[in-house]
């Protein structure tokens, strides 16, 4: 194979060591150079100065949960650096160990075989970090609502039957009370404002048996979603905030169906508003896992299922299709109606979020607000396609027809 890079290094990280292994070319002659360092500040500092000794030009690393991340910091700037997916490159069997790893790591690099991971600028990991943690907040508050409407059903109150969300504004209060110690309906229901429910149905709902084991857990898990509250409060301050260089691409975003603040503010958190790490959108379509896999054997085909991906990007953009199949005189909802009638909502969906992907692709590309093909996009592209499909039909059905353009 042709080499491409004479000196390079392999790092195989871990958690409290990095193993380094510098592969020189010098006069078509191979020599290899060890070095083991500690992951603290100053370890990695010595590996820094160590590489530059050897004047190593390129660095690869795996990507191991994040162990990885300090190494990069400290290397980024310095050298160019590479970031393998372990997947992609596994050792020969029977010849594991840390050095070969590096080793192994070292040898790919020398000949361009291994394919670099997107590795986003800073500003972009810190809104990563911060729209990723967001989720995570909503889905502790979503599991702490779960337990309380369990713990209203063991006392058997039916609030979660005559009321949307128990964590309204009605619904806190109602559970306030019930922490407080009161069990009288109609006290209950004084507290309550603008309930849709009947007074005969909020009273039969709110006749039940508290205990103070149950307002004892209901007032564990109350303080625990308020809680969490502030602290979303304080996170969607700094998100603002960490959004200002990114105002511009995030206002553009949200022009295409189906893209709220929300959704714009994950887009940009996973992907940044400069592109060019993607070569086409089927680049980027194929790293968010939108993509079939490829699995042919003998000439058939085995599987079309898209690949595993990080979940973050996927599944924002398959709810943001669920909106956007939802907007009528669309190309979007033409898509789905289109595709769920063929191959299932399901599928349909996921076309649609690859599609908005694609938008998403060349509006951030260009700098363009989102242009909508309409719902007659279809119809009009596949116009002699639909015609013939229907003449077939009526010959099937024993009806002749004469056709006709329209003047």
């Amino acid at each position: 194979m042709q080499l491409l890079n004479a000196r390079c290094a392999g790092l195989d990280v871990h958690a409290r060591q990095v193993v380094a292994c510098a592969r020189i070319v010098v006069d078509q002659s191979v020599t290899y150079h060890r070095l083991t360092v500690p992951t603290t500040t100053r370890g990695l500092l010595e590996l820094a100065d160590w590489l530059t000794a050897h004047e190593v030009t390129h660095v690869a690393l795996e990507a191991t949960g994040v162990y990885w991340k300090p190494v990069w910091h400290v290397l980024e700037g310095h050298f160019d650096l590479t970031l393998a997916n372990a997947h992609h490159v596994r050792n020969v069997p029977g010849r594991k160990s840390d050095v070969k790893d590096a080793q192994w790591l070292a040898d790919l690099l020398a000949v361009g075989l291994i394919r670099s991971s997107f590795v986003p600028p800073a500003p972009v990991q810190e809104l990563r970090d911060l729209t990723r943690t967001r989720k995570q907040l909503v889905r502790e508050i979503s599991r702490h609502t779960q337990r309380l409407q369990k713990i209203l059903e063991d006392a058997n109150i039916k609030l979660t039957e005559t009321i949307s969300d128990i964590r309204g504004q009605s619904g806190r209060a109602i559970l306030h009370a019930l922490i407080a110690g009161e069990t009288d309906p109609e006290r209950l229901i004084a507290v309550t404002r603008g309930l849709k429910a009947s007074h005969g149905q909020l009273v039969d709902a709110l006749h039940g048996r508290v205990t103070a084991h149950h307002r004892f857990m209901l007032k564990l898990h109350l303080e625990q979603i308020e809680a969490i509250d502030a602290g979303l409060a304080t996170l969607e301050q700094r998100l603002q905030q960490a959004l200002e260089p990114f105002r511009a691409a995030h206002n553009l975003l949200k022009t295409s169906p189906g893209i709220s603040d929300t959704v714009a503010a994950v887009v940009l958190a996973e992907i940044g508003d400069d592109i060019t790490p993607f070569p086409t959108a089927g680049h980027l379509r194929s790293w968010a896992g939108f993509v079939p896999r490829l699995d042919e054997s003998a000439g058939k085909r085995r599987s079309t299922r898209t690949r595993p991906s990080a979940p973050w990007l996927k599944t924002t953009m398959v709810q943001a299709a669920w909106a956007a199949a939802r907007t009528k005189d669309s190309y979007f909802h033409a898509q789905f109606v289109r595709l769920k009638n063929r191959r299932g909502p399901k599928k349909a969906i996921v076309a649609v979020a690859a599609s908005m992907l694609t938008a998403i692709y060349y509006m951030l590309r260009e700098g363009t607000e989102f242009q909508d093909l309409g719902s007659q996009y279809f119809t009009q592209h596949d116009k002699d396609q639909i015609a013939k499909r229907l003449l077939r039909r009526l010959r099937e059905l024993g009806v002749e027809v004469e056709v006709k353009n329209a003047a």
